[in-house]
């Protein structure tokens, strides 16, 4: 398994020190991975079901019916070439990329269905989600919302709208990227689809207003009318859903019923994120400077891409960093449940949750020592604090809220990371700069 998670122990900030990129070398499409897309196909294949779909069968029934929060919005079709027929037509502008490495997945376009709108039921409602389970929690403005990834291992996309704001909430599972965007750009609110096809082993989406093809990791159009547009992030965290329950009692959890039949709870991937794997889809060298699937956390905001690697931030359990210039502070906790390992999504081995923050309230920069220990990949109980700030006592949780003391109630402003892949990094970012967190 990659990077199992370390039991964490009381420990002073971290100190960070870089480590250059080094060699790389060649890799082929494996049989792992051949064999995941393969399930999306068959999966994707499969089409669209009239109405909603049942609860998996391996799943309890769902708790009430599931309600359609907020419509979902979006511009219309523009009458403009499609790079989704063919990124290199001559009367689109030139692309990002080049249009040879924008590769087939296996799947056609819209053969993994984006969720185009989104049920969802009370957070109280939901019976079928195992407490160390990730789910991929937003909030925007006090609306608070969990997307399973159980479900999003079927979509990828989910075209939202959370307090009246257009968002997309997507997960690339070969590069386990759970990014959220704003999906007002260029004057256009957009919707998107699974394109079928991947660029450096991650999710290519597309536009349906003009047929545009996107980068997931990159934010950007790559291809299409919309080239170089990019896309607002929205910062998300995953997390255990028993945690987030915790936080969000009165939130609302993506539901099952979406339209689609899939064996929700079930992982495609199975065997995928072994730190032995060293199975992608990149059509380039794969950084060996690290496995190619050792978790590290990245931020995919930042002019200058840094890198802490899932394990040293879990050793320690609280750590501060420098993100183009300024202070993060990164928070974690074991015994979440790998999406990404065995069959069943909710028996996953235990890796490290992590959240990103700003370390200050109304001005005040705080700093913050561990409160997570006891063995390894052992969790805390659902909802405990992580983190103490040494200024106030204050007791802080994994989503940056304070839980206990003087500042109970204040809130960390979150900063855009993603837990994913170093190959995934390195190859996205080869001038990755990687902090080795030191006590």
């Amino acid at each position: 398994m990659d990077d199992p998670v370390l039991g964490s122990r009381p420990a002073p900030l971290a100190t960070a020190t870089p480590t250059p990129p080094t060699s790389v070398v060649h890799r082929r499409r494996g049989p792992i991975a051949a064999l995941a897309v393969t399930a999306l196909l068959l999966a994707g294949c499969a089409g669209r079901a009239q109405g909603p779909a049942p609860a998996s069968p391996s799943g309890s029934a769902l708790s009430g019916s599931a309600v359609v929060l907020e419509p979902m919005v979006s511009g219309p079709r523009e009458d403009v070439p499609s790079a989704l027929d063919d990124p290199a037509d001559p009367a689109l502008p030139t692309p990002a990329v080049d249009p040879a490495r924008i590769l087939a997945g296996g799947p056609p376009p819209d053969g993994i269905p984006a969720i185009d709108e989104p049920r969802f039921l009370p957070a109280a409602g939901v019976d079928w989600l195992g407490a160390d389970e990730a789910v991929i929690a937003l909030d925007l403005d006090g609306h608070q919302r969990a997307y399973p990834v159980q479900i999003l291992h079927w979509h990828e996309i989910v075209n939202d709208t959370v307090g009246g704001r257009p968002v997309a909430v997507t997960y690339c599972p070969l590069c386990n990227t759970a990014l959220a965007f704003d999906r007002q750009a260029a004057g256009r609110v957009l919707d998107f689809g699974t394109s079928g096809s991947l660029y450096l082993s991650a999710l290519v989406m597309y536009d349906r207003q003009t047929q545009s093809l996107w980068s997931q990791v990159e934010r950007s159009a790559i291809a299409g009318t919309l080239t170089g547009t990019e896309l607002e992030l929205i910062p998300v965290t995953m997390l255990r859903w028993a945690d987030w329950l915790a936080a969000a009692p009165e939130g609302w959890v993506l539901s099952r019923e979406t339209g689609a039949q899939r064996p929700y709870g079930t992982n495609p991937y199975v065997g995928y994120d072994d730190i032995d794997n060293t199975d992608t889809f990149l059509d380039e060298a794969v950084d060996t400077q690290f496995a190619a699937k050792l978790r590290v956390v990245v931020f995919p905001g930042a002019a200058d891409p840094v890198a802490v690697l899932a394990g040293d931030l879990a050793a320690l359990g609280v750590a501060e960093i420098l993100v183009d210039g300024s202070p993060v502070i990164l928070f974690s906790a074991p015994g979440l449940a790998s999406a990404l390992d065995v069959a069943d999504v909710a028996d996953g081995a235990p890796v490290t949750a992590t959240g990103a923050f700003r370390p200050e309230v109304d001005g005040r920069v705080l700093t913050f020592t561990t409160l997570i220990g006891g063995e390894p990949g052992v969790g805390p109980a659902a909802g405990a604090a992580v983190a103490r700030d040494e200024q106030t006592g204050s007791d802080w949780d994994l989503l940056g809220r304070a839980v206990d003391g003087p500042l109970a109630g204040a809130r960390l402003t979150a900063v855009p990371h993603v837990n994913t892949f170093w190959f995934a990094q390195a190859a996205f970012r080869p001038d990755t700069e990687v902090l080795r967190l030191q006590p």
